[in-house]
């Protein structure tokens, strides 16, 4: 009979966390018992899980005794402190944060992508930053046939990525401009575009360049995330990754302009071919009948869409794309939940013999 497991979700009341319990509850992971867990102020709480109703614990350094999986999606730093301890306890934790993914010793999982570094993992998998993920199920198909040289992206990114307090922010903003006929530049921002940085610019019928802080070479981290995340997943050094991060006034779903150039010449019929039969992927593109990914039709769906894929003009070996996925469900909840069923498929939930995160 195969193992049933307990189940803990870290920042259960959260956007993500949310999510997460409804991608559990259709998921085919074998689930023995499910644990909810939030700050304090959420402790208490009744949320469902299969019609069953769970209440919300607080999450503390002793709450992960007899939890097999642990998903984390709380923030950066609830995942530093509680992570480690929940390792020690036993379980096996999947991280919706940045906090562990450049470390070099947690597995940065697309499972489309790069199930293997599941077999090498020390307690704690990373999932990418939700842009990198979809961009990532979008062009392994053609790394593998053709090889990658070069990536630039430029993203269309929702507001939802940046929290409820945003999407809320994004709302009022409508509301005054639409009804209260506010010029658009005297709407009130204290949020967005990086709720920690100096000045906040209004998203209501406008396009942010900057999703989250700058850093010293003039890119944002959101931006380089997107670079090393990918360089680490594809496990090539070398490739060559730019991003520019725009947040854009949609409440659900990012979009992505992506260049690429292969190393073989790619025949667009047979990148075609190739995005069509990848997992999780989906193809839409047929300029003949206007049919391309679009955010509103991607949301609340778990693949990645694909579409737009055109020969670039002038270099023979590039490739342009148009990519699309529900940046709460693909881009976080669940991917989060296919690498526990892939740990479970493979063997792979067990306690790490050799703690190699430190306490706080």
């Amino acid at each position: 009979m195969s193992k049933e497991y307990v189940v803990a979700v870290v920042g259960a009341t959260g956007a993500v966390g949310s999510r997460m319990i409804k991608m559990l509850e259709a998921s085919s992971l074998p689930i023995k018992q499910i644990r909810l867990f939030a700050t304090i102020r959420s402790a208490g709480k009744v949320l469902l899980f299969k019609d069953q109703e769970i209440i919300v614990e607080e999450t503390r350094e002793d709450s992960f005794e007899g939890i097999d999986i642990a998903l984390f999606s709380a923030g950066g730093g609830v995942s530093a402190k509680f992570a480690p301890y929940a390792v020690k306890a036993g379980a096996v934790v999947v991280d919706n944060t940045s906090n562990f993914r450049m470390n070099p010793d947690v597995p940065l999982v697309v499972p489309e992508v790069n199930a293997a570094a599941l077999e090498v993992h020390n307690g704690i998998i990373a999932c990418p930053n939700c842009s990198t993920i979809q961009m990532m199920v979008a062009l392994e198909p053609i790394r593998q046939q053709f090889g990658l040289e070069r990536i630039i992206v430029s993203t269309y990114q929702a507001v939802s990525g940046a929290g409820a307090k945003a999407i809320a922010e994004t709302e009022r903003e409508i509301r005054e401009v639409v009804n209260d006929h506010k010029d658009p530049k005297d709407v009130q921002a204290e949020i967005l575009p990086a709720g920690g940085d100096k000045k906040h610019y209004p998203i209501a019928f406008n396009a942010l360049a900057q999703i989250d802080v700058f850093t010293d070479n003039d890119y944002t981290y959101e931006e380089m995330k997107m670079t090393n995340e990918t360089k680490k997943i594809m496990e090539d050094a070398q490739l060559a990754v730019s991003a520019t991060c725009v947040r854009v006034p949609v409440i659900l779903s990012h979009s992505e302009s992506v260049y690429i150039e292969t190393k073989e010449v790619a025949p667009i019929s047979e990148v075609r071919a190739a995005i069509a039969k990848f997992p999780g992927a989906v193809l839409e593109d047929d300029p003949s009948q206007q049919i391309y990914p679009q955010a509103v039709n991607a949301a609340g769906h778990r693949e990645t869409f694909v579409g737009r894929i055109r020969k670039d003009l002038d270099v023979e070996k590039g490739i342009h794309m148009w990519v699309v996925s529900d940046n709460l469900l693909k881009g976080a909840a669940w991917n989060s939940v296919q690498i526990a069923e892939t740990l479970h498929e493979r063997g792979l939930v067990r306690a790490t013999s050799d703690l190699k995160f430190d306490l706080i």
